[in-house]
């Protein structure tokens, strides 16, 4: 079939602008979670029998590919600076910090990658449920564990955050909780149960900026 050359270029104009279209609504944002207001955090918890101990990682970073229209998709890491980890007794503070320990002098993060989600749900507008499935390294060893996450993606929220809601961009919550076994990182196998217990549990809930918003 012969279409006019006016037309044959308008046909050129609308396939150009549906690929446009596209190509920028499936487009992966990167969200930094080197937090500007520095209140990221993962807090970790050893319930032994005589010594309960509850503590925080603040030092979080890491960058992770998102995808509203492709959760399942979503990659990235998120890493702490070892050296912030911090019980509110000073002296305990720096056993752990020690190199019978966390050894963070020389393991300096402890740090989740990943390469996708599995079982993805949605849980409300913009909410979804979901398993991150990767690789966790704690004092140089690495493991792989699967992380029942919460997903919040505020589009348009970044600035409104930091009292600037001007700036636009978009943010990322990530919620969850999972548990580790500390002897299979290296730390103190088998010793002092009693005070500091085998099993760590961590929670987190930590917001990521778009930066290509």
């Amino acid at each position: 079939m012969f279409f006019p050359s006016h037309m044959t270029q308008i046909l050129r104009s609308i396939v150009f602008a549906g690929f446009t279209i596209i190509s920028t609504v499936a487009a992966p944002k990167t969200f930094d979670f080197k937090d500007p207001k520095g209140v990221n955090a993962i807090q970790f918890h050893l319930d032994s029998i005589l010594e309960p101990i509850n503590g925080t990682a603040s030092d979080v970073s890491g960058k992770v590919e998102f995808d509203s229209a492709d959760v399942a998709a979503t990659k990235g890491e998120v890493k702490v600076a070892a050296k912030s980890l911090k019980v509110s007794n000073d002296t305990m503070t720096e056993h752990l910090l020690g190199a019978g320990w966390i050894d963070a002098e020389t393991h300096k993060d402890i740090s989740f990658q990943f390469a996708n989600l599995g079982d993805v749900k949605p849980a409300g507008e913009n909410k979804w449920t979901a398993v991150a499935n990767g690789k966790f390294t704690l004092k140089g060893v690495t493991k792989d564990i699967s992380v029942p996450v919460n997903l919040t993606y505020l589009p348009g929220k970044a600035g409104a955050r930091v009292g600037k809601p001007e700036r636009g961009g978009d943010l990322l919550v990530v919620r969850g909780a999972f548990e580790i076994n500390r002897a299979d990182f290296g730390i103190k196998p088998g010793q002092n149960e009693d005070k500091v217990a085998p099993v760590i549990q961590l929670t987190f809930g930590v917001v990521g900026t778009s930066s290509n918003s």
